[in-house]
């Protein structure tokens, strides 16, 4: 097995880093229409998610509202800068889920890899929503 990785390495150092990155992409799992669609979906959705973080919120030297409860009211006030954790978490989550399909895809479990994706992408929307509602309750 310490054989099979240096040579990776050493075919690493001598092919250079565009190599392995072709390598990389070159894999089953990228010609896949499904995996290649609810990829380019989860991150478009969160770039958009960052986008509308981006206009929407100003800064401002006050606490806004980041989170109201229909019971409580507002339960959670901070800093504008703390609306972006929800984009983030969303971007950890897109690349744990990702790395996890990427495993299984290639442990032909093929199911389970497409539903890593797709509860990726439903986190995604999720998070916009919440974005959006932050958005509506500030402004």
């Amino acid at each position: 097995m310490g054989k099979i990785r240096l040579k990776y390495i050493g075919s690493w150092i001598i092919q250079g880093p565009r190599a392995g990155i072709k390598s990389f992409f070159a894999q089953e799992y990228f010609k896949s229409h499904i995996t290649i669609w609810l990829l380019i979906l989860s991150l478009t959705t969160n770039l958009i998610n960052w986008a509308i973080l981006k206009i929407w919120i100003q800064p401002v030297a006050f606490p806004i509202i980041l989170h109201y409860n229909v019971y409580f009211g507002v339960d959670l006030v901070g800093g504008y800068r703390q609306v972006y954790i929800l984009p983030l978490i969303g971007f950890i989550l897109f690349l744990i889920n990702s790395s996890l399909s990427i495993y299984f895809y290639g442990q032909k479990e093929r199911i389970a890899s497409y539903i890593l994706l797709i509860a990726v992408l439903m986190i995604q929307l999720s998070l916009v929503v919440a974005s959006t509602s932050i958005i509506l309750i500030n402004y």
